[in-house]
């Protein structure tokens, strides 16, 4: 069935309620298996011990199992995340505690049986030092809990590698290093350390936060609470579960509302539906940027763990300055100033990936003298870079499908997509939230993944295509009536142009603004094809007389065709404005049209003559006969509000016009020097070799390519600010979506030219609906092992957790397992740095 407006409409609605009206935030984040397990632990009364405090948090976990049997979350290719382990671990602790779930329980044990071995191997070497930490420690607890955990005989030298790294990271480590900033202590996994430690309750008590909680984490607040009884404790407990009505908590509470809100306006820009929410997002944008202009706090370091706050902080910085507002590129590069962070950032770059996309796709708004942003863009690109080929050499750390997403922001920057193809990735091949690593576990915020919301991403796409099929239609049917299609010359590119048109841009326009822009770019192809060509120079003349005299008089052939359509175009534009400003309008689009047609009989003569103009008289004839102003000027007409009349006279161009005018004609010719150069046609790569005959042609690149750096960076401070131009801000988004279409056209090579490049992105812009079919890779959970065939596993028959609590002050602890003799030393001073990463699921 096809998308409807109505049905669009209502989806809107529903969401408007359900993710923008809703004032607890913390309902958005995704449950944490392991604290919840934690919280389901405490009893109501210590003393009896009869059942739980919590009973919700217990009913949760019997609810929320996998249907394969583990508890927590599923990458994007299916398969269980690393921290399913624990959870899981943990989770069925807490049944076995209050005697309830005996089939979740063997349900779990199963999955421990059959999964863990290929998820402790294939995430062996990205192991994160919170898992290192907690999993031993569960092992431990299950033991304990007298669950019989059974592991196959494959897993002994990944467990045994894990049991001597966690004996390294507790006898290396302090309990709380108070100038650590990028990592938690170890005293935030006070659950998972071995009694040995005997931490004191003033030491738990001294590091509570004003909110009762210890660093913010469910779990180990838990922990704290029934080691102490604190009342603060019990407080942000209650507070916790009261916030949480469906018993599920979160791994960090309280959360950040503001990366919540800006996560949410991220998502709905990324999926094409920000014109449905334009009052929520500026409002959301407009109380954050006050609440940073007043907040006055100096860029740096903060209690806020680096890679969370790097990431809030570019995000914020790309959402403020593509909404136009004024913001600081030292708000996001503050990084670049410490020499430790820097070097933290580039031993520990595995943990900064998702931070270090966020910072790169920030700096594809720059502006001119921006140099902080550029060395941020460097480092964040060889990051970057690294990652993906350490993931190609070593199966480190991403995801096929993140993996995917770096590699096409790379290969593609943002500049050179088109919007509405941007959508669909997202929709359909990224359809990927920000999965934050927290203590022991993943959350993510769950309005980002709402259903409502992909159903109106999908809807969405799919009536636009529904409205570009038509038009296109409308199109083909216009130019094959005026016997454009079938000029037996040139090139035929009313798709391509269409396409270009439509999808650079994701604004609701009108109509009329997309087929005045296609029919115009048809004409100019048709033209410009016609003089470079076809027509010899005595017909080009005489056309290019009428188009200064507008009067088809005398005109024969293609020259008459091409007029008549041109007069019509102009005729039908000024008959569709408002009335006032017809007159006006009429004779100022001709002018357009006529400087056009000039510039291109200049370059015919120049190129008839052999004469090798300079490079200022070349740019002032190139930047018109690339004609992208009189694609966008003459369609500025019917948005809302319209371009100023007296900006449609061509010594009137704003500032933006003329930056877009040269940039398109630069872009053009770094890709099209070779085919000018056999036409015998001019052009500023061949120019600038032509003067400077000592250099290679990949300087002369260079040199032009440099300029058109330049020149977008001041192009993009137009488009995004307020005070450069007296342009409306819909004008200058055309102006912006006309650049992306050419750079799009001319990123790497010259596609306009090509007949099948872009076949395909046509064909998921405008014919090709969504594809909705799930991918699941996670084969089917097998059998738990026969106890007749269990000779080839491990069993662990004694307690990590308990050795060390048996052994008292022994310096080394032997622990005999089937897999062999573990030996570990009781620390003196601990500390844990955690994995806080981000990664895409």
């Amino acid at each position: 069935m096809e998308p409807s407006k109505s049905s669009i409409q209502s989806l809107v609605s529903e969401i408007k309620k359900e993710v923008f009206s809703n004032d607890n935030l913390h309902e958005f984040v995704s449950s944490s298996a392991y604290d919840t397990a934690w919280l389901a632990m405490i009893p109501d009364d210590p003393r009896k011990q009869n059942c739980p405090m919590f009973e919700n948090c217990l009913n949760w976990i019997l609810k929320n199992q996998n249907q394969d049997g583990f508890w927590g979350e599923t990458n994007d290719e299916g398969l269980p995340t690393i921290d399913t382990l624990p959870a899981t671990l943990a989770c069925m602790v807490a049944l076995q505690t209050w005697n309830v779930g005996q089939e979740n329980i063997d349900k779990g044990l199963a999955f421990v049986y059959s999964k863990a071995e290929i998820l402790l191997k294939i995430n062996y070497q990205k192991l994160p030092r919170w898992f290192v930490i907690v999993f031993p420690a569960m092992i431990a607890l299950a033991q304990d809990s007298c669950l019989e955990l059974v592991f196959p005989q494959g897993s002994k030298g990944v467990l045994d590698d894990i049991f001597f790294k966690r004996q390294q990271i507790l006898k290396t480590e302090e309990l709380v290093d108070e100038s650590q900033y990028c990592d938690l202590p170890l005293l935030a996994y006070i659950e998972s350390l071995p009694s040995t430690y005997n931490v004191q309750q003033n030491e738990i008590v001294k590091h509570l936060s004003n909110d009762g909680s210890l660093f913010q984490s469910p779990s180990a607040t838990a922990c704290a609470f029934m080691a102490t009884g604190n009342l603060k404790c019990r407080r942000y407990l209650m507070s916790l579960v009261q916030n949480c009505p469906n018993g599920g908590v979160p791994a960090k509470y309280p959360m950040d509302e503001e990366l919540i809100k800006l996560g949410m306006v991220d998502r709905v820009q990324r999926l094409g539906l920000a014109e449905h929410f334009n009052e929520e997002i500026e409002k959301i944008l407009a109380k954050i940027y006050r609440d940073q202009k007043n907040h006055k706090a100096k860029p740096g370091k903060t209690n806020t763990l680096l890679p969370i706050k790097l990431y809030k902080d570019s995000l914020t910085f790309r959402l403020l300055r593509m909404q136009g507002y004024e913001v600081n590129p030292g708000n996001m590069c503050w990084f670049l100033n410490d020499a430790e962070i820097l070097k933290h950032m580039e031993e520990n770059f595995e943990q900064f990936i998702i931070v270090m996309y966020s910072v790169y796709t920030a700096t594809d708004l720059l502006f001119p003298g921006e140099y902080e942003l550029e060395k941020a863009r460097e480092f964040a690109k060889r990051m970057l870079e690294r990652s993906i080929k350490r993931n190609k050499d070593h199966n480190f750390v991403l995801s096929k499908r993140f993996q995917n997403v770096i590699k096409h922001e790379l290969k593609f920057p943002w500049i050179a997509r088109l919007d509405h193809l941007d959508h669909r990735k997202w929709i359909e091949e990224y359809n990927v939230t920000p999965l934050w690593i927290g203590k022991t576990s993943f959350y993510r915020l769950s309005c980002l993944d709402n259903k409502n919301l992909m159903q109106l991403a999908v809807e969405n796409y799919e009536f636009r295509q529904l409205i570009y099929r038509n038009e296109l239609e409308e199109l083909k049917r216009w130019s094959m009536k005026w016997g454009l299609s079938d000029m037996g010359f040139g090139r035929e590119k009313t798709t391509y142009l269409y396409f270009a048109i439509a999808a650079s841009n994701s604004l609701p326009l009108e109509p009329i603004v997309r087929l005045i822009g296609a029919k115009a770019g048809i004409i100019i192809t048709v033209a410009d094809d016609f003089y470079d060509m076809e027509g010899s120079l005595s017909e080009l003349e005489v056309l290019t007389d009428a188009v200064k005299r507008w009067d088809g008089k005398g005109l024969q052939g293609h020259g008459k065709t091409i007029f008549n359509v041109l007069d019509d175009l102009v005729k039908d534009i000024t008959s569709k404005c408002h009335t006032k400003e017809r007159s006006g309008i009429e004779e100022k689009i001709r002018d357009i049209w006529r400087e056009t047609f000039v510039s291109w009989m200049v370059e015919k003569t120049w190129s008839h003559s052999g004469y090798i103009p300079s490079v200022n008289e070349y740019l002032q004839t190139a930047m018109i006969s690339i004609a992208a102003h009189t694609l966008v000027l003459p369609a500025s007409c019917f948005l809302n509000p319209c371009i100023p009349i007296e900006k449609l006279k061509p010594a009137e161009y704003e500032n933006i016009t003329k930056l877009l005018m040269a940039i398109t004609r630069l872009l053009n010719d770094t890709r099209s020097y070779q085919k000018e150069k056999a036409d015998g046609k001019m052009n500023l790569v061949l120019l600038h070799l032509n003067e400077n005959p000592e250099a290679h042609i990949d300087e002369s690149i260079a040199y032009v390519e440099e300029n058109v750096g330049m020149k977008r960076k001041e192009f993009l401070k137009h488009v995004l600010m307020d005070g450069f131009d007296v342009m409306p801000k819909p004008c200058k988004n055309i102006h912006l979506s006309c650049l992306k279409a050419f750079q799009m056209f001319f990123n790497s090579s010259n596609l306009f030219d090509s007949k099948t490049a872009l076949a395909d992105d046509i064909k998921k812009a405008i014919y090709l609906p969504i594809d909705r079919t799930p991918k699941h890779f996670l084969k089917p959970l097998p059998s738990p092992v026969p106890a007749k065939k269990k000779d080839n596993i491990t069993k662990i028959s004694a307690s990590f957790d308990g050795a060390l609590r048996n052994q008292g002050s022994t310096n080394v602890i032997k622990q005999q397992t089937n897999f062999g003799k573990i030996s570990i030393k009781r620390p003196e001073k601990v500390h844990i740095p955690v994995r806080f990463h981000f990664c895409f699921i």
